[in-house]
């Protein structure tokens, strides 16, 4: 980003704020926390403490501790609190909160008073039902005021947000993967070798691998129903499961012993390499990393049909590699017939990294988010100082608000 966006001689300072710390949303703030440091932005961090904040510290960002739990609850008051003081301190130009709760949590702190990016990485009224969700959705209504632009990392999850009656400025930046480190591997066999090894697994066994956080949204439930009628067609099937979670102590109850749990892992990039078939059940989605990099690393990729799942495969493909959510046996014929049909995954491979590179290279999804940055910042009032500062209650000198857009004001970027 170049620093036109503040006065001469002083660099923007975004401040990156989320919970969760972990899956998706985790990797997400790091590529773009060390996309715009190499652009020379001076870049903070709120986060609770743990490998993400860990992580972003190597990279150069201030980070601060926010004493955060990942859901809505009692103690949100107090968060509150905790994270104007921590603005106040860090006195950003920019505030970008990521997915619900830092959502929630950053915009009753700011309120509009500084220019605030919410990116939802999906809807928080579609993880819960009954009143739970009405109550989800009538915040989003009433707190998009506070949000200066809205970043959906699909177009299904922006109409989503514009169809549930969720007024502001929108726009579209489509996740992106690092091609490099998600690629195919040089030699297969050697990973396979080495993972088989680590996992009791035969080397030949046909691999399908779920890359996903263990809970209810990604749908591993259902790909365990589905296993039996995969294995059935398929004798000799391995299934590798990768990722922890609330539901991972269920899950093993529930799965067969041709089921590994490969747990949570650093990298997952060789899990994609050795596997025949990468499969992401999910119930909902914004728009998950793990199919995108399966495809970066020319793995065929098995979604199903939800927001910003089917968006993420190439079109050529949605009629081999889309499913229904919550239908294992329409899960298991797709899984089944690709196992059994080597040219046709390959062709599918193929044609799926061509995909990720001409529209989900992470570098393109970074400059897509400093031109929001940009926009916003460029556009914010003369007579705001190099730093307005946040007391501990919110309070600020300027009372200046962000205009909110309706909903027919839409903006996209595709990454």
């Amino acid at each position: 980003m170049s620093t036109d966006l503040t006065p001469p001689g002083r660099r923007p300072r975004v401040v990156h704020l989320t919970q969760p710390v972990d899956g998706g949303v985790a990797r997400v703030v790091t590529d773009l926390v060390r996309a715009q440091l190499a652009d020379g932005m001076d870049v903070a961090a709120v986060c609770p403490d743990s490998p993400l904040a860990a992580g972003l510290r190597s990279l150069g960002a201030h980070v601060r501790t926010w004493e955060a739990t990942r859901s809505p609850g009692p103690s949100l008051v107090r968060e509150v609190r905790q994270l104007a003081d921590t603005l106040g301190h860090l006195r950003p130009d920019l505030v970008h909160a990521h997915s619900a709760k830092a959502g929630l949590a950053g915009r009753l702190a700011v309120r509009g008073r500084i220019p605030t990016v919410f990116q939802p990485h999906a809807w928080s009224f579609e993880a819960v039902g009954g009143s739970t969700a009405a109550l989800a959705l009538r915040w989003e209504r009433w707190a998009a005021r506070w949000a200066s632009r809205v970043i959906c990392v699909s177009e299904a999850e922006r109409d989503t947000g514009v169809d549930a009656g969720i007024r502001g400025r929108w726009t579209v930046v489509r996740n992106g993967i690092d091609p490099e480190r998600f690629r195919p591997a040089e030699d297969v066999d050697s990973v396979r070798a080495r993972l088989a090894a680590r996992h009791d697994m035969d080397t030949d066994a046909p691999l399908v691998v779920c890359v996903g956080r263990l809970c209810r949204q990604k749908g591993q439930d259902v790909l365990l129903l589905a296993w039996d009628a995969v294995r059935r067609r398929v004798p000799g099937a391995r299934l590798v499961l990768v990722g922890d979670g609330p539901d991972g102590e269920q899950l093993r109850a529930a799965a067969p012993r041709s089921v590994v749990f490969a747990g949570a892992v650093a990298d997952a990039a060789p899990w994609y390499q050795a596997a025949d078939l990468v499969v992401l059940p999910s119930r909902w989605e914004g728009m998950a990393l793990a199919p995108l990099e399966a495809m970066a690393c020319a793995r065929p990729v098995v979604v199903t049909d939800v927001d910003g799942a089917r968006e993420s495969l190439p079109p050529s493909v949605a009629g081999q590699c889309l499913v229904p959510p919550e239908d294992p046996r329409a899960l298991a014929r797709t899984v089944a017939a690709l196992l059994l049909d080597p040219p046709l995954r390959a062709s599918l491979g193929d044609r799926a990294r061509r995909h990720v590179l001409s529209l989900h290279d992470v570098r393109h999804t970074a400059r897509a988010v400093t031109g929001v940055y940009r926009d916003l910042l460029g556009a914010r009032p003369a007579v705001r100082g190099a730093h307005s500062p946040l007391t501990a209650d919110g309070a600020e000198a300027d009372r200046t608000t962000q205009r909110v857009e309706h909903p027919e004001h839409r903006e996209s970027i595709h990454s």
